[in-house]
């Protein structure tokens, strides 16, 4: 779903995170065309490009601050790997419930902000530099509702989609927890460390999920498992204070985040010719570029026809049916990892944020009925969460729910 330009990775983010293999895959075909980054004001510090010192030397890699106005997993650069956890909390009254949700998230306030500092407590941690982690925490539909807490209007479960084959053991939750960082030995020991805080405090885990992307130069846009860039666009600043955070006021430094596991057919989908891989997606696999355009990050496009009067980028294309031309501008910050949990099960974490989960429910509407992708991919898992606002210093995660 292309958005405005913006596709920025961490240019601290290490080399040899263990991906060989997988970047084999990459030479498969082409794309999903999911987010990655963050608004461009966010990824630039002073008046020199993140991750140099002044004298052009790389600049020793700080860490990302835990406190702030809205939560680091969404406004820090998107990192090389993530890690996902789903907990339940146990059926009880609405103030038991609260009162239990109090206590996890203060939990989780102080294991993120700990493992996030320059001195994380955990010795597995030290050695190697700043963790580099960025973490943000989210609360369901139905724990919302349940609880009856202080969320968006438009916080909602996703309605079933045509070809969906979920998992409800992958699916929802009470809470979301998603942690990123510069490498999977930082997310397993945090991601441990969580998982006991929050156990301490009561809730009970429902899923975990892990994701990745390729090794990629800073600045330019990563690939999928079928080979193609993804995430070639992204809103920028303004555009995100419009569509992806929410409006002034309790919500204006929360947002929702949108999940989705698919499983996409990465050798069906390489058995096609370069052209109908490229048709199917409206962009060139080599290099990104929209169907008729001239450069990857240019606008595609989806009026402009042939001299026969067909689609230059066709009907069926995930672009054109994914165009925020079709829903009066709205976009999502987008950002997607691959993941790969054996031969028969690799896909895309798709990962969207956006101020209404409805503009979601447009756009897989229109791709679930005639996206030329649909044969390769199955939606297998889901889940909704309105992501906190951040917590100040001295601060815990989701005070605003009560009031």
């Amino acid at each position: 779903m292309p958005t405005e330009q913006g596709n920025a990775q961490d240019p601290s983010r290490l080399a040899g995170t263990g991906l060989g293999r997988r970047r084999a895959l990459l030479a498969a075909g082409a794309v999903l065309a999911a987010g990655a980054g963050a608004a461009a004001d966010e990824l630039v510090r002073g008046n020199r490009p993140a991750g140099r010192a002044a004298g052009g030397a790389p600049a020793a890699a700080a860490a990302i601050p835990f406190h702030g106005a809205r939560q680091a997993g969404v406004t820090a650069p998107q990192q090389p790997s993530t890690h996902l956890l789903s907990f339940d909390l146990p059926p009880s009254s609405a103030a038991t419930g609260r009162k239990a949700l109090g206590g996890v998230l203060g939990a989780l306030t102080r294991t993120l902000a700990a493992a996030a500092s320059d001195t994380p407590p955990d010795p597995r941690l030290e050695g190697g530099g700043t963790t580099r982690l960025a973490s943000l925490v989210g609360v369901g539909p139905a724990l919302a509702a349940r609880l009856g807490l202080d969320v968006p209007a438009s916080l909602r479960e996703l309605p079933s989609f045509p070809g969906d084959r979920l998992d409800p053991g992958r699916s929802n939750g009470d809470l979301l927890v998603q942690l990123c960082a510069a490498d999977r030995w930082t997310l397993t020991v945090v991601a441990e460390l969580v998982d006991g805080a929050a156990r301490s405090a009561g809730a009970v885990p429902r899923w975990t999920q892990s994701g990745f992307l390729p090794h990629t130069a800073p600045g330019t846009t990563p690939r999928n498992l079928f080979g193609a860039k993804d995430g070639t666009a992204n809103p920028d600043h303004a555009s995100a204070e419009q569509w992806v955070w929410g409006p002034s006021g309790a919500h204006g430094n929360g947002t929702v985040l949108v999940y989705r596991r698919i499983r996409m057919d990465v050798s069906g989908f390489a058995a096609l010719s370069e052209s109908r891989r490229d048709r199917a997606i409206g962009r060139r696999t080599a290099d990104g570029v929209a169907l008729g355009g001239t450069a990857e990050h240019d606008e595609p496009d989806i009026y402009a026809k042939n001299p026969d009067g067909s689609y230059v980028i066709p009907a069926t294309a995930h672009v054109r049916l994914a165009s925020p031309r079709f829903d009066g501008g709205a976009r999502m910050l987008r950002r997607s990892y691959s993941y790969d949990d054996g031969p028969a099960d690799r896909g895309l974490l798709f990962c969207a944020f956006m101020r209404d989960p409805e503009q979601f429910t447009r756009v897989q509407n229109r791709l679930a009925a005639r996206d030329a992708l649909t044969p390769f991919l199955q939606h297998r898992a889901s889940a909704v969460a309105y992501v906190l606002p951040g917590a100040a210093s001295a601060g815990t995660l989701g005070e605003q729910l009560w009031t």
